[in-house]
């Protein structure tokens, strides 16, 4: 039976990431299982909660991650976009002071719509004004559009942690942050390689931000038909998750007097900090990659589109940040309910190892600049890793559910001026791939960004930050919840 290419392609492209799906999926349905105590039914109602509001985060995601497209494609310089990017990372970690706080007030499941309803309109914005102008928006205009949506999509990080912490207790909270991270990563793979394969397919390059647009609203209802704010909500009755806020059953405290709480907690602003270290770490891999791969020249098309140094990390990056996700979630969560007894920090430490050890081993693979696809592959893994292990899970543990969502915006605020920093620093530091041409509006290549010693600084500045994310996450390696109320000036506590 013939097949047109277009579908040839996309079953090239699906098929080994169901595959890979599948198989993770059956290796965590035969590990021991820990057990509290959970009715059939409260685990089928809970899965109905967490898989629309999983699939909403993905769908935010590729409404993120689709900015990158832009650079990947040449349609803007590395250092437009680093601005750009750090203008939206600055505007997400901020948002984090108020959209903290009004999540917990709120309800995770209210803010989940705002946020999916605030990116859909910003990304759909984009593509409009991209239709309308038959060019894409100028720089100025997608700085600012970039920061609405960034506004918007930060709710989207502390409302999926404050729901999922009134439906998970403490001690399965690290496996299942390990599954939930195989729908996070598929949002990788939405925005990273389908997101302009679309764009491709269509012809019509505004729907680079017009499809997502469409998946995130589609995700807004499935949200306001299914999700819940906690298991009393979906008439399932009380459930003690046994986490920071186990026995407090009042409403939030005031934001500033969380706020003041969690930072003058030891154990949180460490965790916050290598938090801000993570995302340095993150960034710099997943949204630079294919800008180093294309400065020196791999997989790059030629006049007649023929491919230079083919590689299929480079051609297929959304996949493989997918599939590290995937292996580095269920790696983290496992290793910490099983291994380290529901602590995060030892897996923390961990992961940053591996990243200080890859950051290294690029150093000398920039002379054979195709041996980097493979290591930044392997840094992937563990970054994504321990970005859901803080940022999803700790925030949960010592935040506690009370104030989930005040923790986990202090959290991945720091995680966003990280990234930030990264876009700044890369930004400025890293030769671009692309450079405005003498008449300031064709693109052309950048002949710097093929002198390998221009790309340094890259490796250099990612082992200075896992570093420092280790010293930071040893200090605080046996920290363990206790139940405690926020009627003092620390809360969550430590044991040595």
């Amino acid at each position: 039976m013939y097949s047109p290419p277009a579908v040839d392609k996309v079953t090239q492209e699906v098929v080994p990431i169901l595959f890979l799906v599948v198989a993770i999926s059956l290796v965590v349905a035969r590990l021991p299982k820990v057990d509290v105590g959970l009715s059939a039914a409260f685990k089928r109602r809970r899965i109905m909660n967490w898989l629309p509001l999983g699939l909403s985060y993905a769908f935010l995601y590729m409404g993120r991650y689709n900015m990158t497209s832009l650079i990947d494609h040449g349609l803007i310089t590395s250092k437009q976009f680093g601005e750009i990017d750090a203008v939206g990372a600055v505007v997400y970690g901020l948002a984090f002071l108020v959209n903290g706080p009004l999540c917990d007030r709120l309800g995770g499941r209210f803010t989940m719509l705002i946020a999916t309803a605030g990116a859909a309109v910003a990304n759909l914005a984009i593509g409009i004004i991209y239709w309308k102008q038959g060019a894409l928006p100028s720089v100025l205009t997608l700085t600012l559009l970039n920061a609405v949506n960034m506004y918007f999509q930060s709710f989207g990080a502390v409302s999926i942690v404050k729901v999922n912490a009134s439906w998970f207790h403490l001690r399965e909270r690290g496996t299942f942050g390990g599954i939930f991270g195989i729908l996070i990563s598929l949002g990788l793979y939405l925005a990273l390689d389908w997101a302009p394969k679309i764009a491709d397919l269509t012809e019509w390059s505004p729907s680079l931000f017009v499809a997502p647009a469409i998946f995130i609203a589609l995700t807004f209802v499935g949200s306001f038909i299914w999700v819940r704010d906690t298991p009393k909500d979906a008439g399932l009755g009380e459930f003690d998750v046994a986490d920071a806020s186990s026995g407090d059953e009042g409403p939030p405290d005031k934001a500033w007097t969380i706020i003041k709480r969690l930072v003058t907690n030891r154990v949180i602003l460490t965790i916050a900090l290598i938090s801000g270290c993570s995302g340095f770490l993150r960034q710099g891999i997943l949204k630079w990659f294919r800008t180093f791969a294309s400065g020196v020249g791999i997989n790059v098309k030629d006049a007649a589109g023929h491919v230079a140094n083919p590689s299929f990390i480079v051609q297929h990056w959304g996949m493989v940040s997918c599939c590290a996700g995937i292996l580095g979630g269920v790696f983290a969560g496992v290793l910490s309910d099983h291994l380290f007894k529901s602590r995060r920090p030892p897996v923390a430490v961990a992961l940053l190892g591996f990243l200080l050890v890859g950051s290294i081993a690029i150093i000398p693979a920039l002379a054979a600049p195709i041996a980097v696809t493979f290591i930044v592959a392997f840094m992937a893994m563990a970054v994504i890793g321990v970005h859901g292990m803080l940022s999803g899970v700790a925030s949960q543990d010592f935040g506690g559910r009370k104030n989930a969502g005040t923790a986990t915006g202090l959290i991945d605020g720091f995680v966003y001026f990280g990234t930030a920093l990264q876009a700044t620093v890369f930004g400025h530091i890293l030769p671009e791939g692309k450079v405005l041409g003498p008449d300031g509006h064709t693109m052309i290549s950048n002949p710097a960004s093929k002198v390998m010693s221009n790309w340094y600084g890259w490796p250099i500045a990612m082992i200075i930050m896992a570093v420092i994310g280790i010293i930071l996450a040893l200090t605080v390696i046996n920290a363990r919840v206790q139940p405690m109320k926020f009627v003092g000036p620390a809360t969550a506590t430590e044991k040595t």
